[in-house]
């Protein structure tokens, strides 16, 4: 990220000239533009586009107020993906209308950031309106900068949640009727009807004096968010020349003259950052450990159930487990990250399955890890548990080099190979049927697992055991067959823990 006093190269060379500079390009943009191979001084946006006008307020605004290091842009699908290409800043790429989640995300990871959501109307009023919704109703401490022009502008001119009525469309060709395709939507009043909004503002890029007054809404939109305060949101009116098929000139016309009135400009709502009712959004939550949350006792409960260790040999573990619906394929997964929790790592747990209740297949991703989990996604595990073939024959291929694959069978199919791990076959479900109860080959399978890779503590999964397990008879016969799933393999091999 450059450094926010960087001079503008051209504004130095007019200054070195005598000349004083009163207007230049704001620090908060790059030097060039890269988004074409030549005239990389100029943005791509077509002549007269609004988008063009408020990328420089924002601009300003961010350098003004001394947020340039600081700030992260999160720009959907649209025109307004290329932002990317001007702001000096962070930026991160969603999804068409995602924005508002993506920025609620990394908001709450990184609250001392400044997280701004830039929007069209196709994206943020069609397939984003559950997401701005949410997000404001929430009271996200992000601002957004709504570019509203009526129209889908990128591809091609298809009639917008916000095209006024009569309005001529690709997809509205005889103009928007209300019978038929129903009103425009106002997302300002919309949004200024909830409760947890700060801020909310229509303002309109019309002509020099609309666009002073949109130059105010956005520094006070990113002020609030510098100051701590809650969700932001100001609604630009903006041209769309090419798509309108209008010259630049008549397309600020039509703004003043046709949007304006659709759309009137005003500030809907400004909740101040004292004002008694802002401070009632903000909900005391009692600070409670994660094993109190899950109801497992406190911390010294929990430690009284394993054998102290000094730390993990890992940095990273992750494990896949794979079989059929019924097998206990997610329970399994569910009792690791849980042991984990207790052993004070960090964990994650993703399940995938499909609608079936039963014999459908399913798996699920575990991480245990001593550092925060970036993804839950586990590409290359280092321990793949197979309760069936085509699971077996499905994953094996995905596991890290030195990873195990326990397998439940007595035996590899004749034909399969998979040089980069090593495998064990654990008749679980044998072992399970013979303790009792057949539904147990998964914690045979756990008690292997935690044999061949001391990745947790046999004592940890006991303690969960007697905590997920609810029938007094389902635990013992579970303290058995991890007992036994232990013993089995400490007697068919004696594996080394996972380096």
């Amino acid at each position: 990220m450059a450094d926010e006093t960087k001079p503008d190269s051209k504004a130095a060379e007019i200054q070195a000239a005598g000349y004083e500079v009163s207007h230049s390009k704001s620090p908060a943009f790059y030097d060039t533009f890269e988004r074409k191979g030549d005239l990389q001084h100029q943005t791509h946006y077509c002549p007269g586009c609004g988008h063009g006008v408020a990328h420089k307020l924002v601009a300003e605004a961010i350098a003004d107020l001394g947020l340039q290091d600081k700030t992260i842009f999160v720009s959907p699908v649209g025109c307004s993906v290329f932002a990317y290409y001007y702001f000096d800043v962070g930026n991160v790429q969603l999804a068409h209308g995602r924005a508002p989640a993506g920025a609620t995300g990394i908001k709450r990871t990184c609250p001392d950031k400044i997280v701004v959501s830039y929007q069209g109307d196709g994206d943020l009023a069609a397939i984003g309106t559950a997401e701005i919704i949410h997000a404001a109703n929430r009271g996200e401490k992000i601002t957004v900068f709504f570019v509203n022009n009526a129209i889908y502008g990128m591809t091609g001119g298809q009639m917008a949640p916000t095209t006024l009525l009569g309005q001529e469309t690709m997809t509205s060709p005889w103009g928007r009727r209300a019978s038929n395709e129903g009103y425009p939507l106002h997302m300002a009043e919309l949004i200024a009807t909830l409760e947890a909004p700060v801020y909310v503002e229509r303002v309109a890029l019309s002509d020099n004096k609309n666009i002073m007054k949109a130059r105010k809404a956005v520094h006070r939109a990113l002020e609030i968010q510098r100051d701590g305060g809650g969700f932001s949101f100001v609604e630009i009116l903006s041209p769309c020349p090419t798509i309108w098929a209008k010259d630049p000139v008549q397309a600020r016309k039509w703004v003043a003259e046709a949007m304006i009135p659709n759309f009137p400009l005003a500030v809907f709502k400004d909740v101040s950052k004292d004002n008694p009712r802002t401070q009632e959004q903000e909900v005391a939550i009692p600070q409670r450990s994660v094993p109190d949350v899950l109801e497992i006792g406190a911390r010294s409960e929990i430690a009284a159930t394993a054998t102290p260790r000094l730390r993990h040999h890992f940095q990273d573990f992750g494990i896949k487990v794979a079989g059929f619906g019924g097998q206990g394929v997610l329970l399994l997964g569910q009792l690791l990250a849980e042991m984990g929790m207790r052993e004070g790592l960090e964990v994650s747990w993703l399940p995938s399955y499909g609608p079936e209740m039963r014999s459908g297949s399913a798996n699920c991703q575990v991480y245990l890890s001593n550092r925060r989990v970036g993804t839950p996604l586990v590409t290359h595990p280092d321990v793949l548990v197979a309760m069936n073939e085509p699971s077996l024959r499905k994953f094996a291929q995905q596991v890290a080099p030195g990873g195990f694959i326990l397998y439940n069978h007595d035996s590899l199919p004749h034909d399969f190979s998979v040089p980069q791990a090593r495998v064990l076959c654990i008749p679980a479900a044998e072992i399970a049927d013979k303790l009792g109860s057949t539904k147990a080959a998964n914690i045979v399978l756990l008690g292997a697992l935690l044999q061949a890779t001391d990745c947790l503590q046999a004592a940890t999964a006991e303690g969960v055991l007697k905590t997920k397990i609810k029938k007094a008879e389902f635990v013992e016969v579970n303290q058995r067959a991890l007992a036994a799933g232990r013993n089995f393999l400490q007697q068919q091999t004696h594996a080394p823990a996972l380096d």
